[in-house]
């Protein structure tokens, strides 16, 4: 086991993956939202830079390839969970967000049958622009908890017709409800827009390893 720096990335990043949740824990929001917010970015960052430095420096291991696949479906599965949950089971991010859960677990358990052959299911181009676009998304959707909330907050108590008209102009805007709503709209229908495509990008990712790895499973079977 050679803990070189691209190693110890992945296990930092690793360990993010549960912090993430953990924030809404001791935080209240929308400081919960911000911090898991820079948490996330910060750890999907180093799953671009180990790789880079483990290539550059010639320190590519068995322990980093295997924890970096782990920490990368671990950051993206808890993160989902938390999303779905503050987002109140909201079927836009539900449905694409059972399809990634779906395929991970899938892919995983593809892996652990072929075991010594699991090696017919590396990782492709496709599938790097998959985990990309899942953790933008993830990144979006947390900016939108965190304005949402200060939208809510600044709104809290305001008559809706008044709401609506400094929306529309026709009432001064003191607190800068328009910016936020603003800001609202984008991440939201951005994030929502990424997910998506994350899901569709995760469903042909699932249904190539399957078609790579069927020889290997009409050949005979392992035992359960």
């Amino acid at each position: 086991m050679r803990w070189t720096v691209p190693n110890i990335l992945t296990v930092l990043r690793l360990l993010a993956a549960p912090g993430v949740a953990v924030m809404f824990l001791y935080f209240n929001r929308p400081w919960a939202d911000w911090f898991a917010l820079a948490l996330f970015t910060v750890a999907a960052l180093t799953d671009w830079i180990d790789g880079r430095l483990a290539r550059a420096w010639g320190q590519e291991t068995r322990l980093g390839a295997m924890l970096d696949p782990i920490a990368d479906k671990a950051m993206v599965v808890i993160a989902l969970l938390v999303i779905t949950g503050f987002s109140g089971m909201n079927a836009w991010i539900l449905l694409p967000s059972t399809v990634i859960l779906f395929r991970e677990v899938f892919v995983s358990g593809l892996r652990e049958f072929l075991g010594d052959t699991a090696g017919t299911l590396k990782v492709t181009k496709l599938a790097k622009w998959k985990t990309t676009a899942q953790m933008v998304a993830i990144a979006v959707l947390f900016a939108k908890g965190a304005v949402e909330h200060y939208l809510g907050m600044l709104s809290l108590g305001m008559d809706d017709a008044l709401f609506e008209d400094i929306l529309a102009g026709r009432e001064e805007d003191v607190f800068g409800l328009r910016w936020l709503d603003f800001g609202w709209d984008v991440s939201w229908y951005g994030g929502i827009g990424l997910l998506w495509v994350a899901g569709i990008l995760t469903l042909m990712t699932g249904w190539d390893y399957l078609r790579k790895a069927w020889p290997h499973l009409k050949e005979g079977g392992a035992a359960t």
